[in-house]
């Protein structure tokens, strides 16, 4: 060696930093720093102002940090000193997760004993340095003095996000509402799964909310409750879940076995978008998920008839070369000895791998038999809301080789007023009648409403469709269900 030199990274790396978030993963890592603050309730609070959204706030009532604790957590790969029990891992969370999604970012904090602080930094690529703002103390309390909604002890920590990449750049009301709907909705979804452990433990309670600015109000509270991916009641077969246990040099690898029952409709299960993607492994470090199955790892290859199998896999403690998550905590990475292990692993009874493999499959095929005997039907497409068109597919054999019906509903011309539908065959679309289309609970209406109505048309008219020409027995089915339909509807309007 010839002596040593500094070479401090380019400030451009935060350009590229935390690229792999999304809004929903970057909040639960900044979730994860409030849990291992060991907070009791976090907020995540939407900010309107003229009727954009100008801003995010994650609020926590955790122990929050000193001065030097503050600038340890603002550097670009600060490693405190992680506890045993804690999600943090890398230095990197809460710069990742934020430049992510946002331009500024501004962090503050009141530790017991200690004055209250704060930084922002600023992901500027004409910055020719590190450099990180020191917020006024005055400013840094008045924040943290707020009336959050959450229970406050003196200390905690906010982090606020300033011009936020991926808002709506408009203050169209229906568009930033329909922004704010399916966000919060993603966001709650994702957290109640990634941290349904730690939730259901009672250790931290999550809540979502929205203020608008101009009016001084806060609208209505939803709370983050726990998504348990294995949560079902009574296990798809007897006997299990079962633990596989495989041997790496000294450590003990267990694989946690389930079997779903087959054709449930708990949320847990389908996890919105079919239970045929979140089969396969689901990786756990300290209570926190990290990959909700999707994969089986080289263990096994995904197919339909392994729907019914998952498998928990707690990482604590085993080395990075075997199994590993990525920084973002969304993914994990395993290593080539990985499979093998599995392969090996087997229960008290005997029980290995592929002989679990199997019991899901065949309970799956057994599920179906009744299914093989029913008519095969012509499938839904538009009009039909995508968990229903999953629902009746679960159900029901499909003609996929033919054109999908749709439905949709129009404004009946005065010759046709009281129809409740029309049939177009030639088009496979079954029109509906405005006139009588239910208001939804939300009181808006789009494409795929009215789900339990489509889905008794659909199992009522879907043979309407088939053949090249209707019967008379089919025509006089189609008009008595006009007439019947027709009337039920105008005593619903009170007509």
């Amino acid at each position: 060696m010839d002596g040593a030199v500094e070479l401090p990274p380019d400030p451009r790396a935060l350009d590229g930093l935390g690229r792999n978030h999304s809004l929903r993963t970057a909040l639960a890592d900044l979730v994860d720093n409030s849990i291992d603050a060991e907070a009791s309730h976090v907020l995540i609070r939407f900010i309107r102002k003229e009727g954009r959204l100008r801003g995010l706030y994650v609020v926590d009532n955790g122990k929050g940090m000193s001065a030097r604790g503050i600038d340890v957590a603002m550097t670009l790969g600060g490693r405190r000193e992680y506890g045993a029990k804690d999600l943090g891992s890398f230095g990197v969370g809460l710069k990742a997760a934020s430049f992510s999604n946002a331009k500024l970012v501004t962090v503050l904090s009141w530790a017991a004993g200690h004055a209250p602080v704060g930084r922002r930094l600023e992901a500027d690529p004409n910055k020719r340095g590190f450099h990180c703002d020191v917020v006024a103390e005055a400013f840094a309390k008045a924040e943290l003095s707020r009336r959050w909604g959450i229970p406050w002890s003196g200390t905690g920590t906010i982090v606020r996000w300033d011009e936020v990449f991926g808002f709506p750049a408009t203050d169209d009301p229906l568009r930033v509402e329909e922004f704010i709907s399916r966000s919060m909705t993603e966001i709650i979804k994702h957290l109640g799964l990634v941290l349904h452990r730690i939730i259901d433990l009672g250790r931290t309670e999550i809540f979502l909310d929205v203020e608008d600015v101009d009016q001084g109000l806060v609208g209505p509270r939803s709370r983050v409750d726990a998504i348990n991916p294995f949560g079902y009641t009574k296990p798809g077969k007897a006997g299990y879940p079962k633990s596989l246990i495989a041997q790496h040099g000294d450590l003990s690898v267990v694989f946690r076995c389930h079997i779903w029952p087959p054709r449930s409709r708990m949320p847990e299960f389908n996890l919105g978008t079919g239970a045929d993607k979140h089969q396969g492994l689901y990786f756990y470090r300290r209570g926190r998920l990290l990959q909700a199955g999707g994969s089986w790892d080289g263990v096994s290859v995904p197919a339909r008839e392994r729907q019914l199998a998952r498998v928990e896999v707690d990482i604590d403690g085993l080395p990075p070369a075997l199994v590993a998550m990525n920084p973002e905590k969304s993914r994990v990475q395993v290593g080539p000895d990985f499979a093998q292990l599995a392969a090996a692993a087997a229960a008290d009874d005997g029980t290995a791998f592929v002989d679990y493999l199997t019991d899901a499959e065949e309970r799956f095929r057994a599920s179906r038999k009744r299914q093989r005997a029913r008519k095969a039907m012509i499938p839904p497409g538009r009009g039909f809301a995508p968990q229903l068109k999953r629902a009746i597919r679960d159900e029901i054999p499909m003609q996929d080789h033919q054109t999908p019906i749709t439905m949709r509903w129009a404004r009946f011309d005065r010759a046709h007023r009281d129809d409740f539908f029309r049939v177009d065959r030639v088009d496979r679309v079954l029109w509906l009648n405005e006139r009588f289309r239910p208001l939804a609970k939300t009181g808006r209406r789009g494409a795929n409403d009215a789900a339990l109505l489509k889905s008794l048309l659909y199992l009522l008219m879907e043979q309407a469709f088939t053949g090249e020409y209707l019967g008379v027995r089919d025509r006089d089915n189609i008009e008595l269900w006009q007439e019947v339909l027709s009337m039920a509807a105008k005593v619903d309007a009170g007509e």
